[in-house]
């Protein structure tokens, strides 16, 4: 078949548009650096190899469709029941440790990045560090909120943390305009829930995490402080001067929460388990929310930074403002 010359023009066209695109590629834009808890990391290519941890940090990387530069993740069947979605996106990538890894249990997998935090799979000065795992050609991407554990200057917690850990992941394997987008469409929905909120911004909240001697909840740095004030409430214990940590029953009475997120392991009783100890405890059974059964559960991975704190804010400011839904 004989082609016109405007056809013949057309194509022409089109292949050196196609050569254009194929230069912009983001894959071309390396090296990168990003901001790694104050230190510069730079990436010469897009890791290939990386092991991912905790159940929030691997819906992360499942929202960028990263599955196929996944070579292991770990820490998740060892706490958490996972959702039959999840499973489908985690497909055949192994898990290495049910809990926290070893450096044993990394270096046999090979990897080229760690994407893990300060108390999300590494410990200052334990056995799996960024400085243990560089000799091993092993980087460590680390999770933004747990950043203060090594630096006190940090500012108070914010969506940011969400939002800048998925770009920081998209810069680094070439995905910045997927990464984008996905950030942009979840500050539109925070937009439309904070004008359905409006200004009724007061009431008071407590999450319980576990513990019964004393209380661990979130303090001022961990990412349930930044989603209940986006939901229209005020932490109770965002004066602690943590991200994640214990306070006194005795504190959070004199507090008098009106509303109560339960974290929901869905193991040992789960939620159920904490609303049941509430009830029967002498002080926090004469709080508001516990003599009005205001209480919502909320999985682990609704509540440390990850995709899921969109629909989990969301959720939280139904429960809480149901008159303006």
């Amino acid at each position: 078949m004989k082609l016109s010359p405007m056809t013949k023009s057309g194509l022409k066209s089109l292949s050196l548009f196609a050569a254009a695109m194929a230069f912009a590629t983001p894959a071309l834009a390396f090296p990168v650096t990003v901001d790694n808890c104050g230190t510069p990391l730079t990436f010469e290519a897009a890791p290939e190899r990386m092991v991912v941890q905790d159940i929030n940090m691997s819906e992360m990387a499942f929202a960028l469709g990263l599955q196929d530069r996944m070579v292991g993740v770990s820490g998740i069947s060892g706490w958490y029941k996972t959702s039959e979605e999840f499973e489908r996106k985690r497909g055949d990538i192994p898990e290495i440790a049910p809990k926290y890894p070893t450096l044993e249990n990394l270096v046999a997998a090979d990897p080229d990045l760690f994407f893990a935090g300060w108390y999300y799979g590494m410990k200052p000065g334990g056995d799996v560090t960024p400085d243990t795992l560089a000799p091993h050609g092993i980087k460590t991407l680390i999770l933004t909120e747990s950043c203060i554990h090594l630096d006190k200057a940090r500012p108070a917690a914010s969506l940011d943390l969400l939002y800048g850990d998925l770009l920081r992941l998209g810069t680094i394997f070439g995905k910045e305009v997927e990464a984008q987008a996905l950030v942009d469409g979840w500050k539109a929905r925070m937009a439309e829930l904070a004008e359905r909120i409006g200004d009724n911004r007061d009431m008071k909240v407590f999450l319980y995490d576990s513990g019964e001697d004393k209380p661990f909840t979130a303090g001022r740095f961990a990412m349930p402080t930044a989603m209940i004030e986006a939901a229209g409430g005020r932490n109770v214990t965002a004066d602690m001067e943590t991200s994640w940590g214990t306070t006194s029953w005795e504190a959070v009475a004199a507090a008098d929460p009106q509303f109560i997120i339960l974290l929901d392991y869905q193991d040992g009783g789960g939620a159920d388990k904490l609303r049941a100890f509430l009830e029967a405890h002498p002080v926090m059974s004469q709080t508001e929310a516990v003599k009005n059964a205001r209480y919502l559960p909320l999985r682990y991975e609704e509540l440390t930074p990850g995709p899921a704190n969109i629909e989990g804010i969301e959720r939280l400011a139904r429960a809480m403002h149901p008159e303006a839904f």
